[in-house]
């Protein structure tokens, strides 16, 4: 009866929750700020969109964002403003110049040289190792202590 109770107050939890509301009256100008907001890094985030990041500075970047949209600002003039304010790393995609150039190429880079590493060390586990004869005392050395193991056996 006590789980019947339980369950029942569980499965009651969704019938008292309410539609998400969005944050502006205007859907057009929502939907621009979501457009942007994809494009845009959040500052404080490790890897995350304006869009995908709940942080304080990214709530902070939307409401600024939305209030650019709401000045009629064209998206280049916000990207552009937000740019010169906090500099390409605000892009969530840079563009390819001097600055970012480590950007784009590091991986690569980092990937030849991992590649040739691994090729390097695999070269050396391939090269055979020579193996030594062994003269005729350690041979019947060997016998020898074979010979008196299988005694013990």
């Amino acid at each position: 009866m006590i789980w019947l109770a339980f369950i029942m107050a569980l499965a009651s939890g969704p019938v008292w929750a309410g539609e998400a509301q969005p944050l502006g009256d205007d859907p057009a100008v929502e939907a621009r700020l979501k457009h942007l907001a994809v494009e845009l890094r959040c500052l404080v985030c490790q890897n995350q969109t304006l869009a995908d990041s709940n942080a304080p500075l990214a709530e902070d970047l939307r409401r600024e964002v939305r209030e650019m949209i709401v000045k009629d600002m064209t998206d280049k003039e916000i990207v552009d403003f937000l740019v010169e304010r906090y500099g390409d790393f605000v892009l969530y995609r840079p563009p390819l110049k001097a600055t970012t150039t480590l950007l784009w190429v590091g991986p690569f880079v980092l990937l030849a040289v991992g590649a040739t590493v691994l090729v390097i060390t695999l070269r050396r586990r391939a090269q055979k190792v020579v193996d030594a004869p062994i003269t005729d005392e350690e041979h019947r050395r060997v016998e020898q202590l074979l010979t008196e193991g299988g005694k013990h056996s």
